[in-house]
């Protein structure tokens, strides 16, 4: 594959996975299950996710390749904990994909037409992607721009709106464990940064460029988080903030702004639509990934001669996610995704934890606190989510054990 993306074009594929989620779906659900507490869940979550990224980067800078800590599985500790990492990544990011599609459909059309939508969207986005990973890039900076000056328009006008009473919620935090799972979900908002490292083999200079542009990338949305959540408790409070489908525009509406509430529409449809882009980018070249080392079947591994993109793998993820949003409601999937995203990492936690010296770029302590956190983070995600990924995962690693018993009775 073509190494055509500098450091810019990459964080601007990270922010555009990232910005989507975080800022327009998971602040909800978090206050759901924890309130205001959801502030300490955004901080364990992000320092869940900065452990995370220093072994990214430090594993994405030896292995510079697609496929991410699939690939950094294999090569650290072995083919099955490369296998669980990959499949991982699949499913949780596949079911991404999908909240991603509804997520632009709530707020770009009303009800009765959000599953079309949906669908529309992800045709048009497996489309951009078939094209080529400049193109990706390329649609990925408008994206994030468009989102920004939506989401910079929302917060202004929501917290100065003239209906809005300003005084501060009650930090009454509730249960830890509560805290504990708003942190979980939202670390689905954090995930993007990885795109970067599943791009490997599509980066210039990639021990310089992968690093820098995963912690500037996550550094970006930690800022940005922060300041979308303490807006959203002072503006709506946390119990019309766990209610909220669309919390951003609420806020706004709040705040008697009417005319700024297109204009987050417009952000909003922007940021899921950029966050669905690098998805789809990032799952079909973790499956080409897979593909190469019969984890998966081997037609992912084609690369198209013209547009070199790994393009059976992108149609085939395209029409799984048309399926799903068929039938799945936007927060299920939430918890579904964070599972198999948190299982990828602490296998990316592990591995960079038994690299040798001459490759170490962190200290070892981050990713022990690292691959910890994802444990703790997993498991106390709703048990739906719990149990809903421990058997997919088992079933991704039933097929592994029978085509491997398959290959040595041959």
């Amino acid at each position: 594959m073509e190494r055509r993306l500098g450091t810019l074009d990459a964080v601007v594929i990270g922010l555009g996975a990232m910005i989507g989620a975080g800022v327009f779906v998971v602040f909800a659900p978090a206050a759901a299950v924890a309130g205001t507490g959801l502030l300490f869940g955004l901080v364990f979550a992000a320092f869940v996710a900065y452990c995370n990224a220093t072994s990214s980067a430090q594993l994405a800078a030896r292995y510079p390749t697609s496929g991410g800590t699939y690939v950094y599985g294999r090569e650290q500790l072995g083919p099955w904990w490369g296998f669980v990492a990959g499949w991982s990544f699949v499913i949780g990011k596949t079911a991404s994909c999908a909240a991603m599609a509804l997520t632009f459909a709530t707020y770009v059309v009303p009800e009765p037409y959000r599953k079309l939508a949906a669908i529309l969207i992800v045709v048009v986005l497996v489309g951009v992607n078939y094209r080529g990973v400049t193109r990706t890039a390329q649609m990925a900076r408008v994206i994030v721009a468009v989102s920004l000056t939506g989401l910079g328009v929302g917060l202004a006008t929501a917290f100065w709106g003239r209906d809005v009473d300003l005084a501060l919620p009650d930090f009454a935090v509730g249960s830890w464990y509560g805290v504990l799972q708003s942190a979980g979900l939202l670390f689905f908002a954090f995930a993007g940064y990885a795109r970067i490292a599943t791009l490997g083999e599509e980066v210039r200079d990639p021990r310089r460029t992968i690093p820098r542009a995963i912690l500037i990338a996550l550094t970006v949305a930690i800022v940005v988080y922060a300041l979308v959540a303490t807006v959203l408790l002072v503006t709506l409070g946390p119990e019309k903030l766990a209610v909220s489908a669309r919390p951003l525009s609420d806020a706004v509406a709040a705040g008697g702004v009417a005319w700024a509430v297109p204009v987050v529409v417009i952000g909003a449809a922007a940021a899921s639509a950029g966050a669905l882009l690098a998805l789809i980018a990032g799952v079909s070249r973790t499956a080409m990934a897979m593909g190469r080392e019969r984890d998966l079947p081997t037609t992912f591994a084609v690369v198209h001669p013209r547009f070199a993109v790994p393009h059976h793998a992108e149609l085939t993820v395209g029409v799984i996610v048309i399926l799903l949003v068929s039938v799945v409601d936007l927060r299920g999937v939430i918890g579904f995704s964070s599972f198999g995203v948190l299982l990828y990492y602490f296998v990316a936690n592990v591995s960079a934890f038994v690299q040798g010296d001459a490759d170490r770029m962190f200290p070892q302590w981050l990713q022990l606190v690292g691959a910890l956190g994802c444990v703790v983070l997993a498991f106390t995600l709703p048990v739906s989510a719990v149990v809903a990924g421990v058997g997919v995962v088992l079933v991704g690693c039933g097929y592994r054990w029978l085509r491997l018993e398959k290959t040595s009775d041959t």
